[in-house]
């Protein structure tokens, strides 16, 4: 459906951006139920502008299914390739609806996450997701307004919003698609509270503890002033590209993130405000599609 399904997954399903380069068929073809299988790989793992200070690089196979009438059902995984940690990190499953008409697009999904009990992901504490987002072509600049409840496992649910903005180039007899995309996402931080807690100061999940171990884990009490203040969070500006070949579609995103709304964090050693920096990722990616069922 054009390119609003590429942004919905990756709002959807990761906000870690993990889907960022997942791509779909152009819309001549929306009128057909098919499957999409992709695997990509991403540098780095983010969320609302956020990462853990150690890079979690992933490696993410998928596969889903669109149905003619806007229902899908996509299947994910991402496997840790960091040298000392390898392991499957996280295992997702997405459902929702998607529609286009016109200039309108749009869709709604629901996203649940499994991850490893030892995962650092900054997004880790998230068990589930519900997403909307509403899309209007203006032919010089595609609008898309984004609403999401994240549900974290021992906090309140975070709500966020988003505006993207992008215009899709075509070259290569429409075969190369290159979309200039601006991003602005605002939100609370109860996840990031829960990560802290969990996973950054002092924390960390199995670190340095070998398989089997019973050594307690020390605990870090930590609270964000922040967490239930509805702050801008992230700016982002990225040129996902895909190629288009038949049924291969290959895919590279960079993306450029600016962090806002620094955390002020108490421990019991005191409380200070956390330094945000901007960071650039990447994500690459190969998809094949297929056709389930033509219509009749």
């Amino acid at each position: 459906m054009k390119r609003l399904l590429p942004i919905l997954l990756m709002l959807a399903c990761t906000v870690t951006e993990l889907h960022a380069q997942k791509t779909t068929k152009e819309s001549s073809n929306t009128e057909e139920s098919y499957f999409l299988v992709d695997l990509s790989y991403m540098n780095d793992a983010l969320f609302m502008g956020r990462r853990d200070s150690i890079a979690a690089p992933y490696i993410l196979p998928s596969i889903g299914y669109y149905d003619k009438s806007g229902l899908f059902l996509d299947v994910s995984a991402s496997y840790l390739t960091r040298s000392d940690e390898q392991r499957v990190d996280l295992f997702f499953t997405t459902a929702g609806f998607l529609f286009d008409s016109n200039k309108w697009s749009g869709g709604a999904s629901g996203t649940a996450y499994f991850y490893n009990e030892d995962s650092y992901n900054v997004q880790s504490e998230v068990v589930a997701d519900i997403t909307g987002i509403l899309s209007y072509d203006l032919k010089a600049v595609e609008l898309s307004v984004y609403v999401s409840s994240y549900f974290n496992k021992n906090s309140s649910p975070d709500i966020f919003m988003g505006l993207l903005m992008d215009h899709t180039f075509y070259a290569f007899n429409r075969s190369l698609l290159i979309t200039p995309r601006a991003s602005v996402f605002a939100g609370s931080q109860y996840f990031y509270q829960e990560y802290y807690s969990t996973s950054r100061l002092g924390n960390r999940k199995g670190q340095g503890k070998g398989a089997g171990s019973t050594e307690p884990i020390e605990t870090t009490t930590v609270e964000i002033a922040e967490a239930s203040e509805f702050n801008l969070l992230n700016l982002e500006l990225s040129i996902p590209l895909q190629y288009h070949h038949n049924h291969f579609i290959f895919s590279f995103t960079p993306v450029w993130a600016f962090p806002q709304s620094s955390a002020t964090l108490t421990t019991e050693d005191g409380v200070f405000e956390e330094e945000l920096e901007s960071v650039f990722y990447w994500s690459a990616g190969i998809s094949y599609w297929f056709i389930a069922k033509k219509r009749k």
